[in-house]
């Protein structure tokens, strides 16, 4: 009789979900194909998902977005390329997304109607690692890899500008100030530092943030416009996250539990806390980390196969998180989010 106890109390561990696997809700978006790679999302007025990614089976840019009920799914440019996109949407909730093309640089926005689609920048092999935002008037900016030059175009209202920033530089992720200020964090490849440029209106300033760092890393900027990174550090395999308080950069160790932090997306809340996805790439897991105020936060959100690849992480007004991401396995957009207000008194996570 105890070994039958035993027993069945090892199947049910084994197969019944923790309560924080059980509150998130996971969703295949798109399976036709090998779909999902280089995911980027954004959240309506109505807090309703859109996603960015390619279909590597046919080269093609696609564009998910949840309407309420259902998802629909287009095919934005037939003509993409590997390595990342970026997407984000106006005040109108048109979508406008960044990302590499047989062209180089390339720049899809939907004006209501019909999507339009530019070349930025058409030097051969450039817009890896791009990163879009829109300014307050609703201009474009990017990010990118040129080579192995760090990049940063912006559309002047009729025109690209765009002008090398630093080089070497690897890897990109931008946010704009409320002058409309860019803030770039990417990697100095020659000695794998994490660095942080800015244009302060009139040069760009340069600083070197923490050292042996692997991307991509992720940057926001808080209501102070204080800047916060996740990365992954190189060194020991561990989810890094660095912060600027007002005088200094502070350094933290997040999760060193195995092989983590690899696809990091970091976004703040709004009380500036951070929250960043990532992946274990010890077991291929989807991971989510979270500040609270006294201490991080840790779930395991995906466990199924070989999933946490490629993550973009979104907060809605309530702060609940959204994140969309790649199913290696099955080569699946995969899409999860969290109802925090679902938790129950003494849940950690």
């Amino acid at each position: 009789m105890r070994v039958k106890f035993l027993l069945a109390f090892l199947i049910a561990v084994l197969v019944v979900p923790s309560t924080a696997m059980a509150r998130w809700q996971i969703e295949t978006v798109d399976s036709s194909g090998t779909v999902g790679s280089d995911t980027s999302i954004a959240l309506d007025s109505s807090g309703h998902p859109h996603i960015s990614y390619l279909d590597v089976t046919n080269g093609e840019l696609k564009y998910a977005y949840y309407d309420g009920a259902n998802w629909q799914i287009e095919t934005v440019d037939s003509t993409s390329d590997w390595e990342f996109t970026s997407l984000v949407l106006d005040l109108s909730d048109n979508p406008h997304i960044s990302y590499p093309g047989n062209s180089g640089l390339k720049y899809a926005y939907y004006d209501g109607t019909n999507w339009q689609i530019e070349t930025v920048d058409s030097t051969f092999g450039v817009g890896a690692f791009n990163s879009l935002a829109l300014d307050s008037s609703g201009n474009p900016h990017i990010s990118y890899m040129g080579s192995e030059d760090l990049k940063y175009a912006h559309l002047d209202g009729a025109n690209w500008q765009i002008e090398t920033v630093v080089s070497p530089g690897y890897s990109s992720s931008l946010a704009l100030d409320s002058s409309g200020n860019p803030h770039i964090s990417y990697i100095d490849r020659v000695n794998g530092d994490l660095q942080y440029a800015h244009y302060d209106g009139a040069n760009w300033q340069i600083e070197n943030v923490a050292n042996s760092v692997w991307d991509p890393t992720s940057l926001a900027l808080d209501s102070s416009g204080n800047l916060h990174i996740s990365y992954q550090e190189a060194a020991n395999n561990d989810l890094g996250y660095a912060y600027y308080d007002g005088a200094n950069w502070q350094i933290e160790t997040v999760d060193s539990s195995g092989a983590v932090g690899f696809f990091s997306s970091l976004a703040l809340d709004s009380s500036g806390n951070p929250h960043i996805s990532y992946c274990d790439v010890t077991n291929w897991d989807l991971k989510y980390s979270y500040y609270d105020g006294a201490n991080w936060q840790f779930e395991t959100v995906d466990s199924t196969g070989f999933v946490g690849s490629d993550t973009s992480l979104a907060l809605d007004s309530s702060g609940n998180p959204h994140i969309s991401y790649y199913d290696a396995t099955n080569g699946d957009l995969k899409y999860a989010f969290l109802d925090i207000s679902s938790k129950k008194p003494g849940d950690s996570g």
